[in-house]
């Protein structure tokens, strides 16, 4: 489904000149006034409700086990990931997931890296029968090919209209939110990644283009600040973390704490290709890593996540939903039996901290 990107302008407008014209009387101004206050009242009391969902790790390299399951299936993709699944994908206000490839024709592998991921450009086709609205581009396979594959990456999305953040052609461009107005909401995406070890995936320069990356978090956190004068809601989208284990860097524990300190109302992770454990911190999650949706053929638990927006002018609120689901044999199935789901939710629960998940899904802060 479609949204509505806006940019955010923080100039000042300049009022005309009335030099020429009547001037105002004082019954007038106080009207006006008057006016202009019910107005603002009433827009701050519109009820809004919506529902932003979120996806790991995705590949769809010409190479890869997935991509090549999904070319010998008669419907493509969509006898890969569950009806399920792809109804909740689509149903979603705003569908984000962690694009983990480069989409091109072009360039070379970029030498010392054991995984190599590059889709063709046509291959877009696939986040939209999704409903995939916008991603993060903050992770270490979209540079993989190369500048001339990244920047092809940013054009296929941009022609597909499909929102991206967390990369771009320079610094600046790498560091903007991407904002999303909602039902008179402006909700913010930002992301950035410190997932390898021997960083082969460069940083975005004043003149040179990349990701954004967190080893450092002087940048990241001064987005997210920037997201926060802008946006009634920033959502912080993290590539981290060790891969193939739920255990926790004590940086992940760490920074995503700093990271709602700056103004995030939530912390999302990926990378570490299964699922990692949640926390709440100050009465906001972070959700460590969503793991593998749909990368390989390993049997791995999985999930989509949802964020449920609601207010009505007075109160707030934003409730965390999992929708569990099993990757396994290069297809990802929504968990549809009660004690599979109840499974999953234990599982989670066994990994977080002051968390407790509800038998219908909804994460909630515990006080143990």
């Amino acid at each position: 489904m479609s949204v509505e990107t806006i940019a955010v302008d923080i100039s000042m407008e300049r009022s005309e000149s009335r030099e020429d014209s009547e001037p105002f009387e004082e019954s007038e101004v106080e009207e006006s006034a008057a006016l202009k206050e019910s107005s603002e009242a009433e827009e701050m009391a519109e009820p809004y409700d919506f529902t932003l969902c979120f996806a790991g790790d995705i590949n769809l390299h010409e190479g890869w086990c997935t991509a090549l399951y999904m070319k010998r299936q008669e419907n493509g993709i969509y006898d890969c990931i569950s009806p399920e699944l792809i109804e909740a994908m689509n149903a979603a206000d705003v569908m984000c997931l962690n694009n983990e490839f480069t989409y091109s024709r072009r360039g070379t592998p970029t030498e010392g890296k054991a995984f190599h991921f590059r889709a063709y450009p046509e291959r877009v086709e696939v986040l939209e029968q999704l409903g995939v609205d916008v991603v993060t581009l903050a992770n270490n396979h979209v540079y993989d090919y190369g500048k001339d594959a990244f920047l092809d990456t940013l054009d296929t999305l941009e022609q597909a209209q499909i929102g991206y953040f967390g990369a771009g052609r320079n610094l600046e461009e790498s560091m903007q939110p991407l904002y999303v107005e909602l039902q008179g909401k402006t909700i913010a995406f930002v992301g950035a990644s410190r997932a390898e070890k021997n960083k082969k995936t460069p940083q975005a320069t004043e003149t040179e283009p990349g990701i954004l990356r967190c080893y450092d978090t002087e940048l990241f956190l001064k987005v997210i600040a920037e997201a926060r004068e802008h946006a009634d809601f920033v959502v912080a989208f993290v590539h981290w973390g060790t891969e193939n284990t739920w255990k926790l860097e004590q940086v992940q524990i760490d920074t995503g704490k700093d990271y709602l300190d700056a103004g995030a109302d939530a912390v999302i992770g990926a990378h570490s290709h299964c699922l990692q454990g949640m926390e709440y911190y100050n009465g906001k999650p972070i959700i460590y890593s969503l793991g593998n949706y749909w990368f390989n053929e390993k049997t791995l638990d999985t999930m989509l996540l949802q964020l449920h927006f609601t207010g009505d002018g007075e109160e707030e609120k934003m409730e965390v939903q999992v929708i569990p689901a099993v990757q396994a044999g290069y297809r990802t199935t929504y968990a549809a039996e009660e004690s599979e789901q109840r499974r999953i939710y234990d599982y989670l629960e066994s990994i977080s901290m002051n968390v407790k998940i509800s038998d219908e899904g909804y994460v909630r802060e515990s006080e143990e």
